[in-house]
């Protein structure tokens, strides 16, 4: 029991709009018995008749106290309207941190996120983390009148220095098997989202809420032609209704800008590379569209093997053509730093007659410091607007960050999508009934003004939609030993609607 709170009587925990259950009248009737009182939470059982009970009184007094105790406890508590009254239980060690919460009294759902914590990724992943763990203590871990616990989980493995299909088919039934989970903040690429998405879907009690701080995958909200398959995007939604939506703006967006960014740097001819990955070629689909919209030419579409050990041929054959830029669709995970050490190594320099691009799963660190100095020159998109470029609440919440958990390091813009990703789920929470289904209503009825990423809503596939500010921003940078801003603007929305057509 809390310190300062007088020992007076039993309490019972009354789950929110959830009513009685079994396992209330249990606990209730042992605590009776057993003399031990519950946590205060909501509802007080008067025992002002204890001291008159005694080792002489029968069981079926006892059991008749109970009884008319419960009476009292349902009358205050109502009847069940669809709430969670679910025990607040741990996510498994395996994937997960410890079960987070330091708030009053106990938790009554869990929020768990999914990112890649090893690997490439993980300078950008912890920070999305350490900021979801802030918005929680500014709120004092709850969501209106809800507790909220946190875990933080792994998709990756340090065997695959990246995210896992398995570890991600894992996860997603963890989740989907733990009553208390009522939403999940993540994934980071847009792979495991594939994966996890529907396994969320078909969760008990109209499936648990997902919200993507970056997946820009179009085909996990959308059919696009030519870029999706026939079962794309239905097959994530077996039930039929949608449990998934997403901050980052999809890749028709990103291949738009990166297409109208390479028209200013006078390139006229494309090698279009991606890593055979959902995301990786979803980006080099969506950026061809654009290319060939605003009239620059496609010298080659073609993937690269990740387990390759040598790139030379394939930069040989590139070198055949009149290619002046290469674009790498995919990931630096994939054997990318040495696609650009032999890129640079037969096609010359990044600055050269031969520029090097590459979107959103390149543009980290860790690409310049795995491709060493074959990376300089080379330009990266992100979504988003740069971080000293965030102003209003965003500018407030990325001063607490360095303030705070963050003090001493560079601030990712990521961090500041996951933040916004966390402020819609825990709002959607604090404005439901605690259930799962009425959650998720309540995040596709999101409208956020000037939040943290600008303005926006959802439309029914979870996209953001009537956008502005950072959440349709992009952002290019040139790698130096560091990422150092080249451009940011939003894409025309003509060579958007080229590159999703």
């Amino acid at each position: 029991m809390p310190a300062g709170r007088p020992n007076r009587g039993y309490w019972v925990h009354c789950p929110r709009k959830g009513g009685l259950t079994g396992g209330n009248i249990v606990s209730l009737r042992d605590e009776i018995l057993s003399g031990t009182p519950a946590e205060p939470v909501r509802h007080r059982v008067n025992r002002h008749e204890e001291d008159r009970l005694t080792a002489k009184k029968s069981v079926l007094t006892a059991l008749a106290l109970i009884i008319a105790a419960l009476a009292l406890v349902a009358a205050g508590c109502g009847g069940d309207d669809g709430g969670s009254s679910a025990e607040v239980t741990a996510l498994p060690s395996s994937s997960c941190t410890a079960l987070e919460y330091e708030g009053e009294g106990d938790p009554d759902y869990l929020l768990a996120s999914d990112f890649p914590l090893q690997g490439s990724s993980r300078t950008q992943t912890e920070q999305i983390v350490a900021a979801i763990r802030y918005e929680l203590e500014q709120r004092e871990w709850k969501a209106g009148d809800y507790n909220i616990a946190y875990q933080s989980c792994d998709d990756a493995t340090a065997q695959a220095a990246k995210w896992d299909s398995a570890k991600c088919s894992q996860n997603g039934n963890a989740y989907a098997a733990n009553d208390a989970v009522v939403g999940v903040i993540g994934t980071f690429n847009s792979g495991c989202a594939a994966i996890i998405i529907p396994l969320l879907n078909e969760a008990p009690n109209g499936g648990i809420a997902m919200m993507s701080p970056a997946n820009t995958y179009p085909c996990l909200t959308v059919n696009l032609p030519g870029g999706c398959d026939a079962s794309e995007p239905a097959k994530y939604y077996p039930t039929g209704n949608r449990n998934y939506a997403r901050v980052a703006p999809a890749d028709d967006y990103q291949g738009a800008f990166v297409a109208e960014f390479m028209q200013k740097q006078g390139v006229k001819s494309v090698y279009i590379l991606n890593d055979r990955e959902a995301y990786g070629l979803g980006v080099a689909t969506t950026t061809r569209k654009a290319v060939e919209h605003l009239g620059m030419k496609i010298a080659g579409f073609e993937a690269w093997d990740p387990k390759a050990s040598s790139y030379e041929a394939l930069m040989t054959k590139i070198k055949g053509t009149d290619a002046d830029a290469v674009f790498l669709g995919g990931l630096i995970d994939e054997n990318g730093a040495q696609v650009i050490k032999d890129k640079v190594a037969v096609l010359g320099p990044n600055d050269g007659d031969v520029k090097l691009f590459a979107p959103d799963g390149f543009t980290t660190q860790a690409t310049i410091d795995e491709a060493g100095a074959a990376s300089a020159g080379m330009f990266m998109s992100v979504a988003g607007v740069p971080i000293d470029s965030f102003t209003g609440l965003a500018a407030e919440f990325i001063q607490g960050l360095q303030d705070g958990p963050l003090a001493g390091k560079a601030i990712d813009p990521y961090s500041i999508y996951g933040a916004q990703s966390a402020q819609i789920v825990l709002d959607a929470i604090a404005e439901s009934d605690g259930s799962r289904e009425d959650i998720i209503a309540k995040i596709f009825a999101t409208e956020v003004t000037d939040g943290l990423l600008g303005s926006f809503a959802f439309n029914e596939n979870g996209d953001p939609v009537n956008a502005s500010g950072a959440v349709v921003g992009f952002t290019m940078y040139v790698a130096t030993d560091k990422l150092e801003t080249s451009d940011n603007f939003s894409p025309d929305p003509a060579v958007v609607t080229a590159a999703g057509a």
